[in-house]
């Protein structure tokens, strides 16, 4: 990436006709406006792409599906692990969303029909749409580490899309003895928020630094490589000196099995016994792109970059960490970003005109420690049908940099989550 300086505030399968009528027996709600909006999933990119279709288009009738009634935000949700912020700072409700005037269908999809246009909750219900918005996330890919599965994960947690994992590799780390092992597993990319688990080992250092010293935590990391990694390590060698060993690929850093009862962890090259085992699987796009047959064989969505509308399926668009979309980084602001356009785009669409490619912007801050912050910031344009970096757009943290600027970055952090979660939920 190219250095330049910005203003970082400002970053802020087909189904027969008959077969459908027996899976989507009620009427469509929303029937009689003139065009309907369903978005599956109400995070930050679906519900930012809910609220901006209202927003350029009142008449639009736009409904927002969420299985949840609570949505944890999972950006500064590694400082809940350390004990640096309580859960509830991350969690919001969906009133602001009604009252926007947006239908919010708190329930699960059982499925999707593209050629009819609907989709089917398990509560019965059935949407209409004209078009349809997967914001789903991800998911985690159960069967790709031998020996863990969900059952596992409640004895060694993800943490890492469920805030009730959140909350109990907290409580472990907390009940743990000093002395203790903690071992924490990168998985391949693509995968959510590439800097999050590095994230994520800074802070646990620090909680391991400042409240059981004598312990340790050992990161085994499927990649060699990975965003931001010589300013971490800078770090990790001025914070954690002792506390945190990383282990790439090349040294035996890929999990091949664990076993929970154990709590042993098996690499190529050798195997880790852990007090505290934090495994994060490798992921997946959310399991609704599967329903309505927009992902391909890589479990991901591609998409075009100027509407999003997908390329398996017409009329259904895929935004947030459940698409490919050329560099974007699969990010809480990334999603925010990508919802706005994908809504600008739907309602051109919609009225019969050719959305116009746009620019999309970046911001990631990773908090190495409290009062310790870096950061990565970038914009997007769409080029040869993906979105590519734009050259001298981003800025990434000085290698070299005083105290002060690390505290002001991590400010910056704060205000950030602030900023989108208060213009996303509130």
């Amino acid at each position: 990436m190219t250095a330049s300086r910005i203003d970082r505030r400002a970053f802020s399968g087909s189904t027969l006709a008959a077969a459908a009528a027996a899976v989507f027996p009620m009427p469509a709600l929303g029937a009689g406006s003139s065009s309907r909006v369903v978005v599956i999933g109400g995070g930050f990119a679906g519900t930012s792409c809910a609220r901006e279709l209202k927003k350029i288009d009142p008449n639009i009738a736009v409904t927002l599906v969420e299985t949840n009634r609570i949505f944890t935000a999972l950006p500064m949700s590694n400082s809940v692990v350390a004990g640096l912020r309580k859960i509830g700072g991350q969690q919001f409700e969906y009133r602001a969303i009604t009252a926007a005037g947006i239908d919010v269908a708190f329930a699960a999809v059982k499925a999707v029909d593209p050629q009819t246009r609907q989709v089917a909750l398990v509560d019965e219900k059935s949407l209409s749409y004209d078009r349809l918005v997967l914001a789903p996330g991800i998911d985690l890919r159960w069967d790709a580490i031998p020996g863990y599965d969900r059952a596992a994960a409640e004895k060694m947690p993800h943490a890492w899309n469920d805030g009730a994992q959140v909350d109990l590799l907290r409580r472990q780390l907390t009940e743990m003895p000093d002395g203790s092992t903690v071992v924490m597993s990168v998985p391949v990319a693509p995968a959510r928020c590439p800097p999050a688990p590095y994230e994520r080992a800074s802070l646990i250092a620090h909680y391991l630094k400042t409240a059981k010293p004598r312990s340790k935590l050992i990161v085994l990391d499927a990649k060699e490589n990975f965003s931001m990694q010589r300013l971490f390590q800078n770090a990790w060698k001025e914070l954690y000196t002792g506390l945190l060993e990383w282990v790439p690929l090349s040294s035996g850093g890929q999990v091949v099995s664990v076993d929970v009862a154990s709590k042993t962890i098996k690499t190529d090259f050798d195997s880790y016994r852990a007090n505290v085992a934090n495994i994060i699987p490798p992921q997946r796009a959310g399991g609704v792109t599967a329903l309505a047959g927009v992902a391909d064989r890589t479990g991901w969505c591609p998409i075009d970059p100027i509407t999003f509308e997908s390329k398996q399926q017409a009329n259904i668009h895929v935004i947030g960490d459940a698409a490919i979309a050329g560099a974007l980084p699969k990010s809480a602001s990334t999603a925010n970003s990508a919802g706005k356009l994908c809504a600008a785009a739907i309602v051109q669409l919609l009225a019969g005109g050719k959305p116009r490619a746009r620019e999309l912007a970046s911001a990631c801050y990773s908090l190495l420690a409290p009062g310790y912050a870096i950061s990565i910031t970038a914009k997007y344009r769409p080029v040869d049908d993906q979105f590519i970096e734009i050259e001298g757009s981003g800025e990434i943290s000085p290698l070299e940099a005083p105290q002060s600027r690390r505290e002001e970055e991590a400010k910056l952090a704060d205000d950030w989550f602030t900023q989108i979660t208060g213009e996303v939920f509130g």
